[in-house]
């Protein structure tokens, strides 16, 4: 009677995952028939659950698309290195592991005290991007899920000044990658509920999990803080980021308010006041 309830508990929330995954996927027009899909793996619950999920779209999808596996080995101490090749193995998916030092290099570089995140998510980025296009894959796979995203709009705003965060679908600042974020819409509860029901093999990252008063966690305290005082706060949050009216911020990129008048306006052409002062 248990194992039924559990597995029954398992399949509703693959399936609440899959509903997510695939109206993103719908949304954003995220694969395509004939694609070769990169998904990243770190060897965390999101990653995991990402793979899971994009395999069980691919034994039902009305299209058809190929997946590949692929985890960065970046040298860190006591990484376990035979963890993810194992299990990707028993999953039958093509994977590839790849090696390079960066370990050595953000240690290296970067100050005492200070995060290694920015300089370690570059480099890493530099390799993924690199060997997806050395493979013919046409989309890149992350497992950023939705509080990931609510969590970088807070970050840009507090700290940098700017009003975006993580976008579903990205074209590569090299034009040469499309990356896709097919859990945009899932919640990280249920990414951890079904990752803890799984038994994913779960490997920490000591590099920077190690590493206190990161900005992230500070954000992600807040949020967790105001959904439970106000439940549905971060949802509503992220339904903002989908429903975004440029025309009542302040961008003037974004919205031609230099030239805003009413139709029965005669007035000349704006005065430069900067140039009056």
């Amino acid at each position: 009677m248990t194992a039924n309830k559990d597995r029954f508990k398992l399949n509703r929330s693959r399936k609440n995952l899959r509903r997510d995954v695939g109206r993103a996927i719908a949304d954003f027009n995220m694969i395509e028939d004939g694609d070769l899909v990169m998904v990243c793996l770190s060897g965390g619950k999101d990653s995991y659950t990402l793979l899971d999920i994009l395999q069980n779209l691919q034994q039902h999808a009305p299209i058809d698309f190929r997946l590949h596996a692929v985890n960065l080995d970046q040298k860190q101490p006591g990484f376990p290195e035979d963890v993810l090749p194992r299990y990707l193995s028993s999953l039958g998916v093509e994977f590839t592991i790849l090696e390079q030092d960066t370990y050595s290099i953000v240690t290296d570089k970067v100050p005492e005290g200070k995060t290694f995140c920015g300089l370690c998510s570059r480099l890493r980025r530099g390799i993924l991007y690199n060997f997806a296009e050395s493979i013919g894959a046409n989309k890149i796979a992350l497992g950023h899920h939705r509080d990931d995203i609510v969590e970088t709009l807070f970050l840009n705003m507090f700290y940098g000044g700017s009003l975006k965060a993580m976008p579903p679908k990205l074209l590569s600042d090299d034009k040469r990658n499309v990356v896709i974020r097919p859990l945009a819409y899932c919640k990280e509860a249920e990414i951890e509920k079904f990752s803890a029901m799984m038994e994913f093999p779960i490997i920490p990252c000591n590099l920077c999990g190690s590493q206190d008063n990161l900005q992230r966690q500070a954000i992600k305290s807040m949020l967790t803080e105001w959904d439970r005082q106000h439940p549905g706060r971060v949802e509503s949050i992220f339904k903002a980021i989908t429903n975004v009216s440029p025309s009542q911020l302040a961008d003037t990129g974004l919205f031609d308010f230099a030239n805003l008048r009413n139709e029965k306006s005669d007035r000349p052409e704006k005065l430069n006041f900067v140039e009056l002062l």
